[in-house]
This record gives structure tokens, sequence and C-alpha cells, in this order.
């Protein structure tokens, strides 16, 4: 088949085999492509399944962290709670431990107290023996009897020193009685 150009040139006729030989590198190249799409048509339907999966897992995973994060506000209420709760204690503890100190304080002042106060009972139970020795001594039934003969001797001699003194007395009265009558003779004699 002869083609003849506009110009005048003709243009050689392809041969039948460099057009089948073209034909079949048009058609290896085809399967080729066809087979790359079919590659890549598994490779999009295997990442069309991961990202399925993908979507999945991100569904469960922000269930998970809305889980997580509803637990964590839980636990940061616990926590704060907690230190609520220690504060609390703490100044609890404070306080009980303010008034367990006045309460030493209170029970050493009351030690205090019942010591003066022991004392100065043992000091008055000391004098009240000694008072009781003394009276023992003095009223002691053993000592009345020497006592009595002292009592009786000192009697006797008051009343005998009584008795001298009350003649020495008589005795004086009768020599004044003689004086006063010589007076009385001797102014009459005068006269």
């Amino acid at each position: 088949m002869n083609m003849s150009e506009p110009g005048g040139g003709d243009v050689p006729e392809p041969k039948v085999e460099q057009v089948m030989g073209k034909l079949r590198m048009l058609q290896q190249e085809k399967r080729l492509l066809e087979e790359e799409v079919r590659n890549i048509q598994s490779v999009s339907d295997n990442l069309q399944k991961e990202l399925v999966i993908l979507l999945t897992s991100v569904n469960e995973i922000e269930g998970i962290h809305k889980d997580k994060e509803g637990a964590c506000r839980k636990l940061q209420w616990q926590c704060e709670e907690s230190e609520q709760d220690f504060d609390r204690q703490l100044n609890q503890n404070k306080m009980s431990e303010e008034l367990l100190e006045q309460y030493r304080c209170e029970i050493q002042e009351v030690k205090l107290k019942h010591r003066k106060l022991r004392m100065r009972f043992e000091n008055q139970l000391l004098q009240l023996i000694e008072q009781h020795k003394q009276l023992d001594f003095v009223f002691n039934p053993k000592r009345h009897p020497d006592e009595l003969k002292k009592a009786e001797n000192i009697k006797h001699q008051l009343l005998s020193a009584e008795q001298v003194k009350l003649a020495q007395l008589h005795k004086l009265d009768e020599e004044l009685e003689e004086l006063k009558q010589l007076e009385t003779t001797a102014a009459q004699i005068h006269e």
C-alpha cells in the first residue's frame, strides 16, 4: 500500500513484523500495566481495610481515652479530697497535740499542788506526832504518882512556910500591940 505525502515524498509503509512486534510490546505493556493496576488495587484494598481497622482502633482508643480522662478526673477529685482530708487530719492532730500538751501541763500543776499538800500534811503530821509525844510525856499515867508526890511535897512546904509566916505575923502583931501600949503608957506619964 503506497502512501504519498502532500509534498510529493514517499513514506515507507511499516512492515507487518514491526507492527506485530509493536503490538506485542504494547500488549505486554498493557499486561504489565494491568498487573500494576491489580497490584495497586490490591494495595488500595489492603490500605482501605487497614484504614477501616485504624479508624475502628481510633474510635476504640478515643473511647478508652474518654474513659481514662473520666477516671483521671475522678482520681484527681479523690486526690484533692484526700489532700483536704489529710489537711483536716493534720490540723486535728495539731489541735490534739496542743490539747495533750495543755493536759500535761495541768497534770504537772496538779501533781505539784498534791506534792505541796502532801508535804504540808506530812509537816503537820510530824508536828502532831511531836505534840502527842510531849502530851504523852506530860500526861503519862506512869509519871502521875511521881508528879503527885512532888506536888504534895511542894504543898506541904508551902503550908509549912505559910504557918511560919503566919506565926511570924502573929508575933509581929503582938509586938506591935505591946509597942502601942508602951506608947500609950509613955504618953500618959508625960502628961
